[in-house]
């Protein structure tokens, strides 16, 4: 079985998208990051523990040791300066002029592990060009509260997309998972499509329906 350590549902979409069932459980960690940390490793790091963290939550609720769990993360990297989600519209003002005309970078870190203790860790980067963008369009991108809950402030699956001239590399990975990399582990590690059932679990876990 496939566990999804994320309450992203845009992780879940994709997943899904995919022809994936699973069940998703929450994984809270610290998102504390070292200072001078590369953004492969920081992602890399946050993902192992988010994956770990569900672990734990999954054989705590009775889950099996060999079932697998998918922890991600995603960072927006702008001249080595990592990009979080905005506190309030002045930092998404403030990040989305920054981007504006800019290239950067968006990396997810992917983790497997399961309860044997077999696990593995990789990063996946996405070139993504910003065209320059007035300051009246920043404030109607802003407007639409869209980029409140985002890394580096805007979703090139929603109304962001609008902002982005053209990215080079995995789109999925810019959403929240590549989906390239993530179909070619699973496959390692001996899970394709047909052997993955969808299950409804309750006690806080909750079976993916596409929700977006």
């Amino acid at each position: 079985m496939l566990v999804l350590a994320s309450a992203s549902p845009r992780r879940a979409m994709l997943l899904e998208a995919e022809g994936f069932s699973f069940i998703r459980v929450e994984a809270d960690i610290s998102e504390v990051l070292p200072q001078g940390i590369s953004p492969e490793s920081a992602v890399k790091g946050l993902a192992l523990r988010k994956a770990q963290a569900g672990l734990n939550r999954w054989l705590n609720r009775g889950g099996s040791s060999e079932d697998i769990i998918l922890g991600a993360d995603t960072i927006v990297v702008l001249d080595q300066q990592i990009l979080g989600k905005p506190r309030d519209e002045e930092e998404a003002e403030a990040m989305l002029t920054a981007l504006s005309g800019q290239a950067h970078h968006v990396y997810t870190g992917v983790a497997l592990v399961n309860g044997a203790g077999r696990q593995e860790c990789g990063a996946v980067g996405t070139a993504v060009f910003f065209r320059p963008l007035t300051h009246e369009e920043i404030l109607e991108y802003i407007a639409t509260e869209e980029p409140m809950d985002k890394a580096g402030s805007y979703g090139i699956q929603g109304l962001g997309a609008r902002l982005v001239d053209h990215y080079e590399g995995s789109l999925s990975n810019v959403i929240g998972l590549p989906m390239e990399y993530v179909k070619e582990r699973l496959s390692v590690w001996g899970m394709g499509l047909g052997d993955i059932a969808l299950h409804e679990v309750k006690d806080g876990l909750s079976s993916v329906k596409g929700s977006t």
